[in-house]
């Protein structure tokens, strides 16, 4: 029997659980029961956190609490923001309404869950947060016509390192979570992420969307193509996150951009390129090269240096036929770029054929 680790990663807390514990502790304060703390909320499927609060404060018509989110052992960039949730009394039948506070973007573009002029606060949080603090107002016999303004200090800094920009989501970062719990190096969370991407970009009319594996490979091509930011997708590792979703969903054309090793993986077949789900097949690339040598070589980049740019035009018509064949038929024409690690196209393969550049 295998032995379980001494430690295991911990889960943590969206930004929209975090949200919703604070907005009901201010909703409480609000009708005079003062602010809970550690205070409890129920997550979608049931889980009952507790959650201590970083800050309150209350005057004539409004209250405010803050909570500090723990991520776990996951690298979000949100760990450690505070999520401030300010409850104000609305209008008579004015029912909740949400407002995008400093750190909280506001989405501009269509083709996400939530509206171009709304806050950038995602179906489930804002779910969550209607859930808990009508139920507050009904305890206390009173209306829910409540104006709720969630902020993060430092949001707009945090949003530079996201989607958001690209997403078309201004001033901030987004209130998310569909479970209220972060699971630490989370695969869902980017694929997630792609797929909003992809839904941004047809929103918008893009005809040609490029899916880059890394950050060279997204300046070279977006450069090469003069691609606006909502065309670029962050793909990473995940070509079959990317794929699979373009192929319900599809747009006319898809650049995938890459380095030699990660693209070698995708001819080869793999579809989720890291290092620990998938490796290079010398003796397939050798087959390729038609050249022994390589069979020996401890990595791509030698096999390359072996062979040189001819190798990596045949990568990029197998990539491409891996992309189209992980397609089935949609309406997408791909090409394929690969690019040196001097961030210089090296090779690309399209419907005319494979090319060294």
């Amino acid at each position: 029997m295998s032995r379980k680790p001494d430690t295991e990663l911990r889960t943590g807390f969206t930004t929209g659980a975090c949200a919703t514990a604070a907005a009901k502790a201010a909703t409480s304060a609000l009708f005079g029961a003062g602010f809970p703390n550690p205070v409890s909320i129920t997550l979608p499927r049931g889980q009952t956190p507790s959650f201590e609060l970083a800050d309150t404060a209350a005057g004539d018509g409004w209250a405010r609490a803050s909570v500090q989110k723990d991520a776990g052992d996951d690298p979000d960039v949100t760990h450690g923001a505070v999520i401030i949730a300010t409850v104000r009394r609305g209008q008579r039948d004015s029912g909740i309404r949400f407002k995008a506070g400093d750190g909280v973007g506001m989405v501009t573009m269509p083709g996400l869950p939530i509206a171009p002029g709304e806050p950038a606060i995602n179906p489930v949080p804002r779910r969550m947060i209607t859930d808990h603090v009508s139920e507050v107002a009904n305890d206390h016999g009173v209306a829910a016509d409540l104006e709720i303004e969630v902020s993060v200090p430092g949001g707009r800094e945090l949003a530079l390192k996201t989607w958001n920009p690209r997403l078309g989501i201004e001033g901030g970062i987004s209130i998310l979570g569909t479970t209220g719990i972060v699971r630490p190096f989370s695969c869902a969370a980017w694929i997630a992420s792609i797929h909003r991407g992809i839904d941004v970009a047809r929103a918008n009319d893009v005809s040609h969307a490029i899916g880059s594996t890394g950050a060279t490979s997204e300046r070279v091509a977006q450069a090469l193509f003069a691609a606006p930011d909502h065309a670029m997708l962050d793909m990473g590792d995940f070509a079959g996150g990317l794929l699979k979703y373009l192929k319900v969903h599809p747009v006319p054309r898809l650049t995938i951009a890459g380095g030699f090793g990660k693209l070698t993986k995708l001819a080869q077949g793999a579809l989720d390129l890291h290092s620990s789900r998938s490796q290079v097949d010398f003796n397939a690339l050798a087959a390729l090269a038609d050249n022994d040598e390589i069979k020996t070589a401890n990595t791509a980049m030698q096999a390359l240096q072996i062979a040189g740019p001819e190798l990596a035009a045949r990568v990029a018509a197998g990539a491409r036929h891996s992309a189209l064949a992980a397609l089935k038929g949609a309406t997408v024409d791909v090409d394929v770029l690969i690019i040196d690690r001097d961030g210089k196209p090296l090779a690309s393969a399209d419907s005319g054929g494979e090319r060294t550049l």
